[in-house]
């Protein structure tokens, strides 16, 4: 039987993008999965304190291997923002359209488009924290294009591509994005446990 671990996270869209890339060997779970209704608050400042806050959570609560993770948006000529708050930018948390349109509003007149989204994971295994991290570079489009992915990732062109990561399959973003980078980090010390 596979060993569990658990994602504390309730989001679809990440859900689906890490159980893709983690294969057969772990038992993914959810929140739902392990009754924590819960709303762990990102009370951190950095990607990483927020990635420990939701791992440590689980793991002090529910006693099981587990990892959290935050990502975020770093768009170089807005000082970094949203960055740790990228999915409450505009103030409504997950309001993707209100978060990209705040976005392209404030790069008005900005040439500078360079970005990068980037994740932190953090896995406590066995009682121990491991931090895995993952970016990837690219540049802010003008406008939103394609209907794929979610957050950020219509106006987000990753670089040596000509497309967003919304105009991607989700097998092509799992090859290049930044939580797949993370994750990477994480399947190859599960493969050595």
């Amino acid at each position: 039987m596979p060993h569990q671990l658990v994602f504390a996270t309730n989001n679809r869209h990440k859900l689906d993008e890490v159980s893709a890339k983690i294969g057969t060997d772990f038992k993914l779970l959810t929140l739902d999965d392990i009754n924590c209704t819960v709303d762990i608050e990102e009370t951190g400042i950095t990607f990483r304190e927020n990635a420990s806050i939701k791992s440590r959570f689980i793991y002090n609560n529910y006693h099981q291997d587990c990892f959290g993770d935050d990502s975020g948006l770093e768009i170089n000529a807005l000082n970094d923002e949203p960055g740790v708050y990228s999915a409450r930018y505009a103030g409504t948390h997950g309001n993707h359209a209100a978060n990209i349109a705040k976005v392209l509003h404030n790069m008005q007149g900005i040439t500078n488009r360079t970005a990068r989204f980037r994740t932190v994971i953090s896995m406590i295994w066995q009682g121990n924290e491991h931090i895995f991290e993952g970016t990837v570079e690219g540049t802010i489009r003008h406008e939103v294009a394609g209907n794929g992915g979610f957050g950020y990732d219509p106006i987000f062109q990753p670089d040596g591509y000509h497309v967003t990561f919304a105009e991607m399959s989700l097998e092509e973003k799992n090859k290049i994005s930044h939580r797949a980078k993370a994750m990477e980090g994480l399947i190859n010390f599960l493969k050595k446990v």
